[in-house]
């Protein structure tokens, strides 16, 4: 098992075992597409940054056509009319975007890894090609980010100049929580920062959520319930390979105080992490259970 500072070799796309870099997210925009069982981007649509319900026929042309019964004449368009000899009118459309908000799990729990990189760098790289795709069909990308050290948000922007924030929001926060490991601060449930994540999620939009689901604490099946009825959800349960194939032998462990080492099986850990991912379908939440050290591995679960 690898500790900060100490990471093991780089991943397939060039993230290094243990760090989250700006560079190596930006570069995200041209890695190939993500498998087809992670769950699709489903995302809502949106007239700005903030999400409000739908009125009128919206403001783009979608159309000229001939007038017709019933059709509001304040929409003639003279010199289309003009033109073709006869009333043209214009249709229209709504100039919407697609809302996404990426929460990635960043707490203690995720900074480790056994083979090409801690879950959390696995995290960061799949919300952030999430990102990208979401970017690309003209969405606006947003990110609320979990530590040991509280949230941080940023607010949902499209184009690029919005996933240049998202990536040196990932990094940052995934190098203070590196740097945090050593200070030994208590580690807050998941149920307790996703629900505060929550609040800043525009009506409506879809939420991915990246984590190992360590610490879960008493009422995260209820948030994730509420996340679920709120919009599109996805969970991506990323999960190092000793968790989908343990070894066969036990593994020597040592506890905090005790001098002596502890032999631990982990026989039961790929069974385990199976039945709960089963045991999370909800309706409205997308499952996939994500390889850390591959991400072309993911599964629906």
């Amino acid at each position: 098992m690898s500790v900060p500072g100490k990471g093991p070799r780089p991943g397939p796309l060039g993230l290094s075992g243990d760090q989250v870099t700006v560079a190596a997210l930006l570069a995200l925009e041209f890695a190939p597409p993500l498998p087809q069982e992670i769950p699709a981007l489903a995302l809502a649509r949106r007239p700005g940054v903030t999400a409000t319900r739908a009125a009128g026929q919206g403001h783009v042309i979608r159309e000229l056509r001939p007038f017709a019964e019933g059709d509001d004449p304040r929409f003639l368009d003279a010199a289309a009319s003009a033109r073709a000899g006869a009333p043209q009118v214009r249709g229209f459309h709504e100039d919407r975007e697609g809302n996404l908000l990426l929460i990635a799990d960043f707490r203690r729990p995720m900074l480790w890894g056994t083979q090409a990189r801690f879950r959390s760098v696995a995290a960061a790289e799949i919300l952030m090609r999430l990102g990208w795709q979401a970017m690309s069909g003209g969405g606006a990308v947003g990110l609320v980010t979990l530590s040991d050290q509280g949230l941080e948000v940023t607010r949902p922007r499209a184009r690029h100049s919005g996933m240049s924030r998202i990536a040196a929001h990932l990094a940052r926060v995934h190098a203070s929580a590196l740097a945090a490991t050593a200070a030994g601060a208590a580690t807050p449930d998941l149920d307790q920062q996703l629900a505060s994540a929550l609040r800043h999620a525009p009506s409506g939009a879809m939420v991915a959520l990246a984590s190992g689901l360590d610490q879960p604490g008493p009422r995260l099946t209820a948030v994730l319930a509420a996340l679920s009825q709120r919009g599109p959800a996805a969970l991506l349960l990323i999960e190092d390979p000793l968790e989908r194939a343990a070894p066969a032998e036990a593994l020597p462990t040592r506890r905090p105080g005790r001098a002596e080492a502890e032999l631990l099986s982990l026989q039961s850990l790929p069974e385990s992490r199976s039945r709960r991912a089963s045991d999370l379908h909800l309706p409205g939440l997308k499952v996939a259970r994500i390889a850390a050290d591959n991400l072309t591995a993911g599964a629906v679960a």
